[in-house]
């Protein structure tokens, strides 16, 4: 990816697009049954790098499946939204790029949060600064931090799929960290931890 570059850049990702086509143009599409275009399209496109294949191959995958390329005329007889839906379900079982995405993400998050001597982590912590030991402050400036925010954008739904374990609580915030049974203080005692001059207070 060419350094300054927009993310949602059409150029950024056409190269690779291109790629996704000529990998699925060596098959005679035509002459496969669905399930073998189903096939393909899991195994080939998850061969593509991940980052950057999980924003833009639905379209492809789409026309390889009813039209077997992208130079025959075809329509989509189906949903895409019901043919990524698990086989036992009713569905294809066509990978969910969205949910496979936003997981490869998450691992960020968690590489963050507990590889606390990583180089990146710490240029990362010495831009944006630490909000609560666990993560950087929500970054809201437009310039040069479209990978790092939209990253940082999943924090929250990443704490609500994770438990802290307290163990000497340096690190566990009162507030914020989900460590009580009970779930997540700040959001069951709203106004409690709205007076609170110290929000980011920790256990210990």
């Amino acid at each position: 990816m060419p350094l300054g570059a927009k993310s949602m850049s059409k150029e950024i990702w056409s190269s690779v697009i291109e790629k996704c086509e000529k990998k699925l143009a060596r098959w005679k599409g035509q002459y496969l049954s669905l399930g073998g275009r189903v096939t393909l399209i899991n195994s080939v496109l998850d061969a593509m790098p991940t980052y950057m294949m999980s924003l833009f191959p639905i379209p492809v995958g789409r026309k390889f499946l009813w039209q077997g390329n992208k130079d025959r005329k075809g329509y989509n007889l189906v949903k895409w939204n019901d043919l990524i839906i698990e086989k036992r379900y009713g569905g294809l079982g066509i990978k969910n790029l969205q949910n496979h995405s936003k997981a490869l993400r998450m691992k960020w998050l968690w590489k963050y949060a507990n590889d606390k001597h990583l180089l990146w982590r710490k240029v990362i912590k010495a831009k944006y600064e630490e909000e609560n030991r666990w993560m950087t402050k929500e970054v809201f400036s437009p310039y040069g931090v479209n990978l790092w925010r939209s990253i940082r954008a999943l924090w929250d739904d990443f704490k609500i799929k994770t438990k802290v374990k307290v163990r000497n609580g340096e690190k566990t915030s009162f507030w914020g960290d989900d460590w009580h049974e009970m779930g997540i203080l700040r959001n069951i005692y709203p106004d409690i931890h709205n007076l609170m001059l110290n929000q980011q207070r920790t256990i210990a």
